[in-house]
């Protein structure tokens, strides 16, 4: 049985996608991250968002991808919090199907500075000897909450200011990233939505009453680690009044999203419900 909680205007407009928008597609699973990027029509690049360094990293611009809707006037932001894997193809492609559905979405490569020749992620796996994704493991576990919250207020500040976009902003985050998006809507009071894919909840209940954005949580019921974090942090968010929504998926494991094939189609199955909720829920608290 899968545990849902929705907002009614979310069930509503979750229950529409479903039903009536032909548009509406799931990003890819990782093996088809980097066609799904060659075959977009949309507008996606490279830039480099200025920060003021808190550590290490010093004053290096962060080094992100952002992708346009093909939309008339000005849209909401997403910005997409990587996993513990650090910025991919995949990641990528999770932010240009975010622009499909009309936000202008960005993914910052939060490891920038911190490799090689001042480098981020590319440059850690490339120098890395015994297995790059191990290496940016490492590197992602050092990286303090401080600075990471600093980086993305950096990227919040720098997509708002584009005319493109409008001021309403979000965050979705897998894995590690998905408790960054927990933890940044404790830290950053004028983020509108946060979108958590099975990243571990907050167990601080002062933290959690500081919250002024809508909270939404996927979760595999076949992800123990992470999904017993869950019930304690809905009645913390209960009794601070805060938005909540927790989706958990019966039989479905951790990084369903990217590895969509597992777990005898459990995982395919939570993926195209929990993308059906999260656009309807970004597009609910960010208009």
């Amino acid at each position: 049985m899968r545990k849902i909680k929705l907002g009614l205007a979310t069930l509503i407009a979750a229950m529409c996608l479903a039903a009536g928008d032909a548009k509406l597609a799931i990003p890819p699973a990782e093996a088809g991250a980097k066609a799904a990027l060659e075959s977009s029509s949309r507008h996606g690049e490279w830039v480099d968002v200025p920060v003021a360094g808190v550590d290490g990293a010093g004053k290096v611009p962060i080094r992100a991808w952002v992708v346009y809707p093909e939309v008339k006037g000005k849209a909401p932001v997403v910005i997409v919090i990587h996993e513990i894997f650090g910025e991919s193809d995949w990641i990528r492609a999770v932010t240009d199907q975010l622009a499909a559905e009309g936000f202008v979405a960005i993914a910052p490569d939060l490891l920038s500075g911190y490799g090689p020749g001042a480098g981020g992620t590319d440059a850690i796996s490339g120098a890395a000897k015994d297995g790059g994704r191990d290496a940016v493991v490492k590197a992602i576990r050092q990286l303090s909450p401080a600075d990471v919250n600093a980086r993305l207020d950096a990227v919040r500040a720098y997509t708002i200011k584009l005319p493109t976009a409008t001021e309403k902003v979000g965050t979705v985050g897998f894995c590690w990233g998905g408790g960054m998006s927990f933890g940044y809507a404790i830290h950053q009071p004028a983020l509108n939505a946060a979108v958590v894919y099975y990243g571990s909840n907050p167990s601080d209940a002062a933290a959690l009453g500081k919250i002024q954005a809508a909270v939404q949580g996927h979760f595999g019921g076949n992800d123990a680690r992470v999904t017993s974090t869950v019930a304690p942090c809905e009645e913390l968010m209960k009794k601070a009044g805060k938005p909540y929504e927790a989706h958990v998926y019966d039989g479905a494991g951790h990084g369903f999203l990217r590895q969509q094939t597992g777990q005898d189609g459990a995982n395919a199955k939570a993926a195209e419900s929990a993308w059906t909720a999260t656009v309807a829920f970004f597009r609910e608290h960010l208009k």
